[in-house]
């Protein structure tokens, strides 16, 4: 396997499921020490109405303070509409992240409108970052199943994923947004995306609601995609699928890679400190493991 890049998405994904809000200076303090420990991507926020999702009210706020510093980590935001695309460019999003629902169900619960009407305007948006000069993912939601439709055609997500990379668009992100995802059919599709267009930049983005979401991700791995999606403690699940659960931990994926002598650059310490604060602050255990039991050791890369 090449080295394999991670995408933190706790400050987004993790935290959009909660119900109270965490104080701004709170999230740039967890966001800054992701960011210095190593891993590649922060995700930061999402470019949503404040008074439909106000854990994410502050994420213009978020940018324009973190752009004014220097940082290791690529800062990454996501993005639903055009006036999400207008937000994201105007206080320099580095990645712009975007993405359609292969369920017609989830689509329309998450934004009103068909998965082929959906396609035909994020493709449009994701152009215009693009053109813009900013680096865009796009990602197919629900791929490996629905909460509330079950099964998805294999065909309807690699549908979305050819005309993405019609449109030119070829880094895609494969999202397990109910968390059904096996590992032969996430490995599957990983090699299908790849026989489309071998130059295609992969992430997976993993959730763990039955159990297989380690599993999965280096079944991902193995199959050739470039990135991971996680979340500091496993936290976070889409608020608009049947049953929400969390993603796979950031700091269980770094260690898992560290045993096998990969990403020995990231500081997994400091991965587990910030686990360990946000686990306090909201009062309760996550599901993560290595910030519990404590890592095996390692031997740190000199």
């Amino acid at each position: 396997m090449k080295p394999i890049l991670i995408h933190e998405v706790g400050p987004r994904d993790g935290l959009q499921a909660e119900s109270s809000v965490v104080p701004t200076e709170l999230k740039l303090d967890w966001i800054r020490r992701v960011a210095a420990s190593g891993v590649d991507i922060v995700q930061v926020g999402s470019f949503v109405r404040g008074d439909k999702m106000p854990q994410m009210a502050d994420t213009d706020d978020l940018f324009r303070i973190l752009a004014k510093e220097s940082h290791r980590a690529i800062l990454s935001g996501l993005v639903l509409n055009e006036k999400g695309l207008e937000r994201a460019l105007e206080v320099g999003v580095q990645l712009i992240c975007m993405g359609v629902s292969a369920s017609d169900t989830h689509s329309r619960k998450n934004t009103g409108m068909s998965t082929e009407d959906a396609t035909r305007r994020i493709i449009a948006i994701a152009l215009e970052g693009k053109n813009a000069g900013r680096k865009v993912q796009v990602s197919v939601q629900s791929a490996f199943g629905c909460g509330f439709e079950g099964a998805i055609d294999e065909a309807r997500v690699l549908a979305i994923v050819t005309a993405y990379l019609e449109a030119g668009l070829t880094s895609i992100s494969l999202a397990d947004t109910a968390g059904h995802a096996h590992p032969a059919q996430v490995r599957r599709y990983v090699q299908k995306v790849l026989e489309l267009d071998p130059a295609a930049e992969v992430t997976a983005h993993i959730h763990d609601t039955y159990g297989l979401g380690m599993a999965s991700v280096y079944a991902a791995m193995e199959a050739g995609a470039k990135a991971i999606e996680t979340s500091f403690g496993g936290l976070g699940g889409c608020p608009f699928t049947k049953v929400a659960a969390g993603n796979v931990a950031t700091e269980d994926l770094v260690h898992g890679l560290q045993r096998t002598g990969q990403r020995l650059d990231i500081d997994l310490a400091a991965l587990v400190g910030v686990t360990k604060d946000v686990a306090r602050h909201f009062g309760r255990e996550l599901p993560g493991c290595v910030y519990k039991t404590g890592p095996i050791q390692t031997k740190a890369m000199a």
